[in-house]
């Protein structure tokens, strides 16, 4: 292998990844497998046997995640339905009853409403917020540390290398959320997780038209947990959307390199709004988490946050905007926000916005934004 093959960037790593090698006549990405079983003679098991355990198409995605989550080492990928069934793969296959799990208590909320559920089982759970490494202070007798970084959707940062040695030290797994940063963003198993998790259904498909989510690991015997959980509770990704994710792939560099450039400059000219507070994105100079994502960060994400006077003042801007879509999601090609407090969960204000950044013009996004706040704040 000459020293570029084995030392690609990471736009060509996302073009080919999961790709067989070109064959006269054939695509260069088969298109989708659709079997509920396969044709199996003999005694002997083949690689595909029934298709809540294995299907060729998720082979592909699979292999092309681990490319990008753990390049040069090796890594086993399993995909879900959802980015909440990767979640609970995980939480679910690694801990028993008596484990303490310790959680973020500013992370996604639906993660967060685990909860209860783990306590139904008779896990232990303690919440301590992403900033500061808060967490390292709960480590104590934990099974598993959960760490989500850049925060969903406050936007803290904390030190993945720091909580994983220390949490590791203390006799617990640790689980990296890596929606937000991406793959070519952020890698949790370079920087000590052993698991690095996902919800495809935001920038790494990045069109907003399906559910996926993924669970990294580079230990076997962790994978095989998480394997069996996908098995027995049948939490698996259809076909169509494995292949869809899987061709989106081939743009993930080109979409996250222009949204994180596009969000940098949205947040410069929120910065310059009177009426608009708490402007958060981890890539500006003077965020409080800009020093500690830059030791682990290549690209800052899509997702600015910011604070509008009160819930009114805030309903007012969303209704104003014209290119940007009122969606509760982000990372799509399209710019996309949301005033988070309509949901309950978050400790945020009635009037914080989560706002997506898409690939459009970055003139144009600022130029939406800048007439929706002009025209609520007559």
């Amino acid at each position: 292998m000459t020293e570029y093959e084995s030392r690609p960037g990471d736009s060509t790593r996302s073009v080919h990844a999961g790709r067989p090698p070109a064959r006269a006549h054939e695509p260069a990405l088969p298109g989708p497998v659709f079997a509920a079983h396969f044709h199996l003679p003999g005694d002997v098991t083949g690689p595909y046997t029934y298709g809540r355990d294995e299907n060729p198409t998720w082979t592909r995605l699979e292999e092309a995640i681990s490319s990008l989550e753990s390049p040069g080492t090796p890594a086993e990928t399993l995909a879900f339905s959802s980015g909440m069934g990767a979640i609970s793969s995980v939480l679910f296959s690694q801990v028993r009853s008596g484990d303490t799990v310790v959680l973020p208590s500013d992370c996604y909320q639906a993660t967060r409403s685990l909860q209860g559920r783990l306590e139904d089982y008779g896990v232990s759970v303690r919440l301590a917020p992403t900033a500061g490494d808060a967490q390292l202070k709960a480590l104590e007798g934990a099974r598993l540390l959960w760490i989500e970084t850049p925060s969903n959707p406050g936007l803290d940062v904390c030190d993945i290398r720091r909580l994983a040695d220390a949490a590791h030290a203390a006799g617990a797994l640790v689980a990296v959320d890596n929606t937000l940063a991406t793959p070519l963003g952020q890698r949790p198993l370079d920087l000590g997780a052993d698991f690095s998790v996902a919800s495809g259904t935001k920038a790494l498909s990045g069109h907003g038209d399906l559910l996926l989510g993924y669970v990294t690991t580079r230990r076997p015997e962790l994978a095989a947990g998480v394997r069996m959980w996908r098995k027995t509770v049948g939490a698996i990704p259809g076909p169509m959307e494995a292949w869809l994710a899987h061709r989106s792939l081939s743009t993930l560099a080109l979409r996250v390199d222009r949204q994180a450039a596009n969000a940098l400059e949205l947040a410069a000219a929120l910065l310059r709004r009177p009426e608009v507070t708490d402007v958060r994105h981890p890539g500006l100079a003077d965020d409080p988490a800009h020093s500690v994502a830059t030791a682990q960060m290549t690209r800052f994400g899509s997702v600015v946050s910011f604070t509008l006077p009160d819930k009114e003042h805030a309903e007012r801007f969303l209704s104003e905007l014209l290119l940007t879509t009122e969606a509760t999601s982000f990372g799509s090609v399209t710019s996309t926000a949301e005033r988070r407090a309509r949901w309950g969960g978050d400790a945020v204000p009635e009037g914080f916005i989560r706002f997506s950044v898409g690939v459009e013009d970055a003139a144009d996004i600022v130029r939406d934004v800048t007439q929706a706040l002009d025209a609520a704040a007559r």
